[in-house]
């Protein structure tokens, strides 16, 4: 028996007074007369703790935000592009004055049951995070892998700008060799200027580290005045941002039909075909721009390698 069930029988079944009950328990004499008022109305069951939620919210965001949030996820998950907090806030500032913000839009999504909470996963916050002051100041590049329509396995080159995210290049490779890697290098180099550093794990393609040499693009970026850079082995977090690529392209060509070449899968990954009104920006870590705006004004200001 609850104490609320216990002051409700010694005053209406032995007739105790409101005010000893009260000085006796440590009670206000309010909230006795409001538990008679609640048994009167509804019996026993009606004593039960009630949920303190307030009936409204004069800042909670508006049904029509709500529905367009559920829209935007919906359709933006069916295209195959990320469809995350931040992702949705950029396609809401183009048609609202005052969007919510990206932490609204999650508790949105979370109260609509259209993503999962994972406390289990390490916080961001716990991690060391860098990125490049300047655009150009430095590239990340990784390779990824996929599959043709039939089966045959392929790779996909991705660059990436660590500081503004722009999606530098991507070319598909039955494999990707050494010689691939400086040609995909030179061909965004031609686009966007040469980047001051360049940031990549330690594949055999990209280091020559574990045989005790060099491979073809490290020997270039030197010869370039580039600094070469690597990753920590077996720590993918150093490259997270071309990481992040890979998670949001495969996302994309899951949606599209599967490629029966390779020459059709590159008119998938093309960068040229990632524009922000298709992406926008992605959930944290990631970012996929190109614009031609941006392409011209890059060019002009992207700082060179001194030597």
């Amino acid at each position: 028996m609850g104490l609320a069930h216990y002051l409700v029988e010694a005053v209406v079944v032995e007739g105790r007074s409101i005010t000893e009950l009260a000085r006796g328990h440590g009670v206000s004499r309010f909230w006795i007369y409001k538990l008679l008022a609640r048994y009167r109305e509804g019996g026993y069951p009606a004593l039960e703790p009630r949920s303190r939620r307030p009936r409204s919210c004069s800042h909670q965001a508006a049904p029509e935000v709500v529905a367009e949030v559920v829209r935007l996820r919906q359709e933006l998950t069916a295209a195959g592009f990320d469809a995350g907090p931040q992702t949705i806030l950029h396609h809401l500032q183009a048609g609202l004055d005052h969007p919510p913000s990206a932490a609204t839009i999650w508790r949105i999504l979370k109260r609509q049951g259209l993503l999962t909470p994972q406390p289990h996963k390490r916080p961001r916050c716990s991690y060391i995070r860098f990125e490049a002051e300047l655009p150009n100041q430095m590239w990340q590049c990784d390779a990824t892998s996929w599959q043709l329509a039939d089966g045959s396995p392929v790779e996909i080159l991705n660059l990436l700008d660590d500081h503004s995210r722009l999606f530098l290049g991507s070319t598909t490779f039955p494999t990707v060799k050494a010689a691939d890697v400086v040609q995909a290098f030179f061909s965004a180099a031609d686009a966007w200027g040469l980047p001051a550093s360049f940031l990549s794990d330690n594949a055999a393609v990209f280091s020559g580290r574990s045989r005790r040499g060099k491979v073809a693009l490290e020997l270039e970026l030197e010869r370039l005045g580039i600094e070469v850079k690597h990753s920590t082995p077996y720590h993918p977090q150093t490259c997270g941002k071309v990481e992040r690529l890979h998670q949001t392209l495969k996302r994309y060509l899951r949606k599209q039909p599967p490629a029966l070449s390779l020459a059709h899968l590159q008119t998938g990954v093309a960068p040229v075909s990632w524009t922000p009104e298709r992406l926008g920006r992605d959930d944290r870590p990631g970012g996929v721009r190109c614009r031609e705006r941006d392409r011209r004004t890059r060019r002009l200001s992207a700082p060179r390698p001194c030597g």
